[in-house]
């Protein structure tokens, strides 16, 4: 049974697509800070920022904001509501739902215009801004400096990401092309059994039958064998996020499910690839898995690569 599911692995590894084949469009490690100007008239609609069970989004203002006036749609959906002089850090709880969208109103101290802002939290399974910059006055160039070197920067992880590839499909297919990209070396394939070690948080779209761990030279990858809950619509993983205790991200390559996963008895195969190196942690991480819309999710504890 071990050798038959590395065997599904590297040939996964060895395919060049498939229709079940999604790219996942998760963010680079470490989310970058967003910067937002309020309109002295209000005339600009609420603006839409994204949080997450468990992870933090700190708001910081260039004014002193009143705790008083602080209005939050929905705040026993949040295990943390901390404000400060010119803070805001909010903690979603897991029971927020995926999609939800709840309005967040801070009013000022000082009543100058505008005397308030007006903001919509959209809940994402997986995903949160971490920091949230906001300007009622103009900005100084300090700031203005520091967005073009982080938009520098993004370019030019887009050109690496282009670069990357480019030369993976240029390279050869079948092993040869693993061999030539390095993604391979060697050692070749280690595997690792999880299926007593990960833990599936409650909750989820899925039940856990089988869970494998990879690591190649350049590669890590989960294997998942899911079954369906009952009364469970079917679904399909699109995306995923594979997150360290201390919360740094490995870059998730691509999703492939076998196919949808409904209220039938037969299970599922899943698999998560993530970039990786040799200087890589080997855990633990949590793996999180999420349809189209983030409104069925899966979530794995403990997941410790070879």
């Amino acid at each position: 049974m071990h050798h038959s599911w590395s065997g599904v692995l590297l040939c996964l590894l060895l395919a060049s697509g498939g229709a079940a084949l999604a790219q996942s469009s998760s963010s680079p490690v470490g989310l970058s800070v967003r910067r937002i100007e309020l309109a002295s008239d209000d005339s600009l609609p609420a603006v839409q920022v994204a949080v997450s069970p468990g992870l933090s989004t700190v708001f910081l203002f260039d004014s002193e904001v009143s705790q008083e006036g602080l209005v939050l749609e929905g705040r026993e959906r949040f295990t943390m509501v901390d404000t400060g002089r010119n803070t805001l850090r909010l903690v979603p709880s897991e029971v927020i739902s995926a999609g939800e969208r709840l309005k967040l109103t801070v009013r000022f101290r000082d009543g100058a215009a505008p005397a308030s802002a007006t903001f919509i939290l959209v809940a994402h399974p997986a995903r949160s801004e971490a920091q949230v910059e906001v300007y009622r006055r103009k900005r100084g160039v300090e700031t203005y400096q520091e967005e073009v070197r982080q938009a520098r920067l993004e370019a030019e992880r887009c050109r690496e990401e282009i670069a990357r590839l480019q030369a993976e499909g240029s390279a050869p297919d079948g092993l040869t092309g693993l061999i030539s990209t390095a993604v391979l070396d060697k050692r070749g394939v280690e595997p690792r059994d999880l299926t007593k070690v990960a833990t599936l948080a409650p909750g989820g779209a899925a039940a856990k039958h089988l869970v494998y761990a990879y690591r190649a030279a350049r590669r890590v990858a989960v294997e998942l064998s899911l079954k369906p809950v009952a009364d469970a619509q079917p679904w399909t993983a699109k995306e995923a996020t594979l997150r360290s205790r201390a919360n740094e991200e490995l870059k998730v390559l691509q999703v492939w499910q076998s196919g949808p996963l409904g209220s039938g008895p037969d299970t599922q195969r899943v698999v998560v690839e993530a970039e990786s190196s040799t200087e890589s942690p080997q855990g633990p991480f949590t793996l999180k898995l999420w349809d189209a819309d983030g409104r069925r999710t899966v979530t794995f504890s403990n997941v410790v690569f070879p």
